[in-house]
């Protein structure tokens, strides 16, 4: 589907989170302790600086549109998905396969109900808003 202009830039950092998702879950998979580790020191480098980031723009933008449209439950388990997936995040400093793969499903999980529900609603909120 096409995608409203302000939603590009999010869903196209989706494909970077889907990419790591992968990897932490194949890492999580192997059951090898120093793959464990190295993928769990990249989701702690890379959250503060990628994927928190994005969360902020959703929760300060589409989550606020979404809200005044009504879409409370939607909003609700976005914010849910997004505390479970920093607390998961922080709790990799100290590395462990069954935290990095229940951030691996939860992340993959997360971006495919953003693209296919979150977003849905939210390109029809803006849509109307350009009408």
């Amino acid at each position: 589907m096409k995608r409203h202009p302000d939603l590009l830039q999010l869903s196209r950092e989706h494909y970077g989170a889907l990419k790591l998702a992968r990897d932490a879950r194949r890492a999580a998979a192997s059951g090898e302790p120093g793959a464990v580790a190295a993928l769990a020191q990249r989701v702690v480098q890379v959250f503060p600086v990628e994927l928190d980031p994005h969360f902020c723009v959703e929760e300060q933008g589409i989550l606020v549109l979404l809200a005044q449209a009504g879409q409370h439950a939607l909003v609700a388990h976005t914010l849910a998905d997004h505390a479970e997936l920093r607390r998961l995040a922080k709790a990799l400093a100290t590395p462990d396969a069954d935290t990095l793969l229940r951030f691996a499903e939860l992340l993959g999980a997360h971006v495919r109900f953003e693209e296919r529900e979150v977003f849905e609603a939210a390109q029809a909120s803006l849509d109307m808003d350009t009408v």
